[in-house]
């Protein structure tokens, strides 16, 4: 029964194609045609081989080639080893010089930072110690004249208390040197 269902399918598949290739217009019948046996391979000829190949008779065999492109492919892989290992120690290199670049901007930051903060202060005591000079530089005058008014109020107080001052006793060796004859060495004064 299954095959009865097959072949009914078929011939309804292939009918349909038929009809549907016969019934449209300018289209040419196609023939097929079935070999029962093995489809048989025609000899190429030995110029169309040739052909195809070229080769020539003075250059190296196709052997020969091979090998002498595997050795450069060994030579080659060989600098790619290399070439492969310097370019990794170079990107951990780089890896390292970048981590060191990181720490040292950190540092950068925080000196100029602290740089900033210590002319901030330099400057601030620079316009101090200019106003102290001017203070004091300013009142040296009227800081005399105060001292010596001191000076003059000792001097008083010592002269009430009865003391003597050195002016006074200038005046009396200066008053008793002219009344004294000069004294030889040796003699004693009458």
């Amino acid at each position: 029964m299954q095959n009865n269902q097959k072949t009914i399918l078929l011939v309804i598949v292939l009918t349909s194609i038929f009809v549907s290739s016969g019934c449209l217009p300018g289209r040419k019948a196609v023939e097929v045609v079935i070999h029962s046996g093995p489809a048989e391979i025609q000899p190429a000829s030995n110029e169309n081989v040739a052909k195809r190949f070229p080769e020539s008779a003075s250059g190296p065999t196709v052997v020969e080639s091979a090998v002498e492109l595997s050795d450069k492919y060994a030579i080659l892989s060989e600098e790619a080893a290399v070439v492969r290992q310097q370019n990794y120690e170079l990107i951990s290199k780089n890896k390292q010089l970048e981590d060191q670049l990181v720490a040292f901007e950190a540092q950068l930051r925080q000196t100029q930072k602290e740089l900033a903060e210590a002319n901030d202060i330099l400057i601030e005591m620079r316009i101090e110690l200019n106003n102290w000079k001017t203070d004091v530089l300013g009142f040296r005058n009227e800081m005399r004249d105060a001292e010596t008014e001191q000076l003059k109020a000792l001097l008083k107080i010592l002269e009430i208390l009865g003391g003597e001052t050195q002016a006074e006793l200038d005046q009396g060796k200066d008053a008793s040197l002219q009344t004294v004859s000069p004294a030889k060495p040796g003699q004693s004064e009458p």
